[in-house]
């Protein structure tokens, strides 16, 4: 697991609020398969009791809660004079619901249904804006990989691929020597709203493996009845 961590040598700490379980859970595995440390609330009396006794370096925040909304935690942060990054979700999607969840202290903003892939993005950024930088580089078995730019290289030969085999790569880049279960890599890379054909992930597999030159000695390989695991 990637361990990414702040100026106190902790792994980063986030919170998400959401009163959907589906949602909840969705996140929490793939953040905690990112190397975050993970706390959640379904609700905003919760999720202001969390931010007030728990050190948080960003929050994922639902603006539909009950009780108290996700605008109304904001804005009481904000009061509060918290600058910890806040990430809204929501379904909405007017322009005018996005102005409003940024003017309550939002830093960005973000509909459902969403993609993983795109939440990590905001996230970096939000965390380099407070001077937090997460790994750019991973590398295994001759294989380099640069997060930022997407070039993919093995043995310094340039491969190119489709942004679905790249996020697919990335997730068993993350995770050596690590068996992902089918079910965690379609949630992964094909989102959790995801309900098509889970024999998609053998093809994405079959065709990461012959653009990366995989062939004999696999380095993705199989586990019987499982899923999948990067291993030499």
């Amino acid at each position: 697991m990637t361990q990414h961590a702040d100026a106190s040598n902790r792994p980063i700490r986030v919170l998400v609020v959401d009163d959907e379980a589906q949602i909840i859970e969705f996140l929490r595995m793939g953040l905690t398969y990112e190397g975050f440390d993970v706390v959640t609330a379904m609700d905003g009396a919760e999720a202001l009791r969390l931010a007030q006794t728990q050190a948080l370096d960003l929050i994922i925040l639902d603006i539909m809660l009950p009780a108290v909304d996700g605008l109304a935690v904001a804005r009481q942060l904000r009061q509060a004079r918290s600058d910890t990054p806040i990430i809204m979700l929501t379904a909405r999607e007017a322009v005018d619901d996005r102005v409003i969840g940024l003017d309550s202290g939002a830093d960005d903003y973000l509909t459902k249904p969403f993609a993983f892939k795109e939440l990590l993005a905001r996230m970096r950024a939000a965390l380099r804006r407070r001077g937090v930088n997460l790994g750019r580089y991973l590398t295994f078995a001759n294989i380099q990989f640069d997060r930022e730019t997407r070039r993919v290289t093995r043995e310094q030969r340039a491969i190119d691929l489709t942004p679905r085999e790249f996020e697919l790569l990335e997730l068993f880049l993350l995770h050596p020597n690590q068996v992902l279960p089918r079910d965690t890599i379609l949630m992964r890379v094909w989102g959790y709203d995801y309900d098509g054909d889970a024999n998609i992930i053998e093809v994405f597999v079959r065709r990461l493996r012959e653009k990366l030159g995989d062939e004999p000695t696999q380095v993705i390989q199989t586990v019987r009845g499982i899923g999948y695991v990067l291993r030499e």
